[in-house]
């Protein structure tokens, strides 16, 4: 059984159709279907312009040449080439012939040999007057679009397959379905297609979930008969909505991006990715994102609040589950955006935070939460706290059937007598006490040692065991939340003296939207607690849950109270779980020193804000290596060549212009410099703009690029 007899609160999937759906009014499903989309390239937003190739590069070097310059250089080399060809032609092919014709005659033998002369002649002069005349960028700059407009036009002219109100056909929406559903078994849902009816999420719920029961007949049937008598409604997401109010721009749900910003046109930037917009996917986040920056700069508002609104789509889409853990304050989206919302200390706390995130064995809620109560400076005591808390929550669990409640942890912490003897009473009723006898005696050992570490942990337990928290934490029975025969109810309908139904971290198997938000002003050190064990609770469930179909994505706006030695290794689990995490901090200063190196090589995004401090951005210069370039020095020293004449009109320009004549040497080489250095991040980066490199699931790298997050 799970660790935690409280009621797990998440919401269950159900079959419920809701009363009142609410997608987008005149979404064009089948424009958003058929637009032009160019995919393959990490990063790159589909629906945006696609990356340079490399003639396209080479137009945009030579787009500062102007127009008449171009076209005189290609005419000029065009009839020095014809010149030569003409004159250089009849020399061969008089050569030619006093070759050939004494050995095969001037019949065809003759004719061939000079077809191919002169096919070699046109090939070498083109390849050199072409290269000089630039006659490569010329049909690339006039000759192509001519060509272009012809082809449009005469494609015009063609039969183009037509519906019957005479509109081009167009990608059907539907034709996954269309192979197994019956006859007449689709006309709702065409019928709301055509009407703008079904947005982008129900499309992509709809096709997700004929992907997983595809192999099941039973299921199959199931899914036909609802989307036959629902339409667009059926399968919908448990908490009936099927779009996200305020709903912002930039979502392609086809591919699961999310557009952030462009890249500028700027010689630090590749290339290829110059002028293109950069989105994420799971697959780049799969990695995880660390994202470094002052406050106001726009981490929250350009960052954590696009990622947490796509994932949240996705989350209606049925295909990811994302946990947002933030201040009560930050702009993560609003509550309605979310199906679960945690705020210890709000009256608009909906749901309590099971302390143990529902595990399944003792050992591993107490590790989680003894990782939690402790901070970073107190790590050398982990493994003893992580012990005697095992030593407490394993016999209670095995004596009651359920965790320790809140109050019921800190006496047992504490050592007081009733609660022991209680506990000892209750393992001799159920004949587990000499199961449990030497856990028990280890932790009576050591009470009132100095090295005790119940102590800390109880008065650290304390600060959440407060009246303002009353009812958000595991309770015993009789207090609500905590109560094993306590049925769960709809969110909101418990007063908060009966207590909050719990969510555990361990239903990261739902497609759930969940938001934590955190007293930090009003009780910063309990805020610090929730954030470290909430984190935990999640880098531990999403790296061992067995169904991992969904994407489990974590959003944390400050995380410089839950990064430590634990948290950077259970990151580097989370790429091949199918999660990923997007961390955001204002310096890397908050955290020791010997994890900052370990969280850069633990994820595979990184992304550098402006007014980064030198020495944070010394670590990520590190990160991001070198790259070669080329260098050009010049040298300048005084004109002292020529004769008499040219000297003597050099001094009459000297005294004339002020300045003496000079000749200059320019030295190009190849040298290795950094992509970015530290005072470039801390100085010249403006204002809503990032560095941002990311690394895909494959290991496709994405390299430093300026980002303007504003576009």
């Amino acid at each position: 059984m799970a660790l935690g007899g409280a009621p797990q609160a998440y919401p269950q999937t159900s079959d419920r159709i809701p009363d009142h759906p609410v997608p987008h009014r005149g979404f064009d499903l089948i424009g958003w279907l058929s637009a032009p989309r160019h995919s393959g390239t990490p990063g790159m937003y589909a629906l945006g312009p696609a990356a340079r190739t490399p003639q396209e590069q080479r137009d945009e070097d030579g787009a500062g040449i102007p127009a008449w310059q171009l076209l005189l250089r290609a005419a000029l080399n065009l009839v020095v080439a014809w010149e030569v060809f003409y004159y250089l032609g009849s020399l061969v092919n008089v050569e030619i012939r006093g070759f050939v014709v004494p050995k095969v005659g001037d019949g065809g033998g003759l004719t061939f040999t000079t077809w191919l002369v002169d096919l070699l002649e046109i090939a070498l002069l083109v390849k050199v007057f072409g290269r000089m005349g630039r006659w490569s960028l010329v049909w690339r700059r006039y000759g192509r679009p001519l060509v272009r407009r012809a082809v449009v036009a005469t494609e015009k002219k063609a039969v183009i397959p037509a519906q019957a109100d005479g509109r081009p056909q167009a990608v059907d929406p539907w034709w996954a379905f269309r192979a197994v559903a019956e006859p007449g078994g689709l006309a709702l849902l065409e019928q709301e297609t055509a009407s703008g009816r079904v947005n982008d999420v129900d499309h992509q719920r709809l096709n997700r979930a004929l992907e997983c029961v595809r192999d099941y007949p039973d299921r199959l049937a199931a899914l036909l008969d609802a989307v036959r008598d629902h339409g667009s409604a059926a399968c919908a997401h448990p908490s009936g909505l099927r779009d996200l109010p305020a709903r912002g721009s930039g979502n392609d749900l086809l591919l699961r991006q999310i557009r952030l910003g462009t890249a500028e046109d700027v010689p630090k930037n590749p290339p290829a990715y110059r002028g293109v917009d950069l989105a994420l996917d799971p697959t780049l986040l799969g990695t995880s994102l660390l994202a470094v920056g002052p406050s106001g700069t726009g981490k929250t508002v350009r960052l954590a609040r696009p990622v947490a609104e796509t994932l949240c789509l996705q989350a209606l889409a049925g295909t990811a589950v994302v946990v947002v853990v933030g201040a009560a304050d930050a702009d993560l989206g609003p509550d309605s955006w979310y199906d679960v919302v945690v705020a210890p200390g709000d009256s608009r706390g909906r749901y309590g935070l099971d302390l143990y995130g529902g595990a399944r064995r003792p050992e591993e809620g107490a590790s989680r939460l003894a990782d939690a109560l402790l901070p970073e400076e107190l790590a050398p005591r982990a493994t003893l706290a992580r012990q005697a808390l095992q030593q407490v929550v394993g016999p209670f669990a095995a004596a009651h059937g359920r965790p320790p409640g809140l109050r019921e942890l800190c006496l047992l912490l504490r050592g007081d007598a009733d609660a022991w003897n209680g506990l000892r009473e209750e393992l001799r009723a159920t004949g587990q006490l000499t199961d449990h006898q030497y856990d028990l005696a280890q932790r009576e050992r050591m009470h009132g040692q100095i090295d005790d570490p119940g102590g800390l942990l109880a008065d650290r337990l304390g600060l959440l065991d407060r009246p303002v928290f009353a009812g958000c934490f595991n309770a015993a029975p009789g207090g609500g939340a905590g109560d094993p025969a306590g049925k769960r109810t709809a969110p909101g309908s418990v007063p908060r003296d009966a207590g909050l139904p719990l969510f555990a971290m361990h239903a990261l198997d739902h497609p759930l939207r969940v938001r934590i938000a955190l007293p930090e002003h009003a009780h910063p050190e309990a805020a610090r607690i929730l954030a470290r064990l909430a984190v935990g609770q999640f880098l531990h469930a999403a790296g061992t849950r067995q169904d991992r179909s969904l994407f489990a994505g974590l959003v944390v706006d400050d995380a410089s109270a839950v990064i430590d030695t634990h948290s950077v290794r259970d990151l580097q689990r989370l790429r091949g779980a199918h999660a990923g995490a997007v961390l955001l901090l204002r310096t890397l200063s908050d955290l020791p020193e010997g994890l900052r190196a370990p969280l850069f090589g633990a994820v595979g995004g990184r992304m550098a804000f402006p007014g980064l401090a030198p020495w944070d951005g010394t670590l990520f210069a590190e990160t991001w290596g070198t790259v070669w370039v080329d260098e050009r020095d010049i040298t300048r020293a005084p004109d002292t060549s020529g004769g008499m004449f040219k000297r003597t009109w050099r001094a009459i320009r000297t005294v004339l212009a002020g300045e003496r004549a000079q000749t200059e040497s320019v030295t190009t080489r190849r040298v290795e410099r950094r992509r970015w250095s530290p005072s470039e991040l801390a100085q010249v980066l403006p204002g809503g703009h990032a560095v941002l490199s990311l690394t895909a699931v494959d290991g496709t790298p994405v390299p430093p690029l300026l980002v303007d997050l504003r576009k």
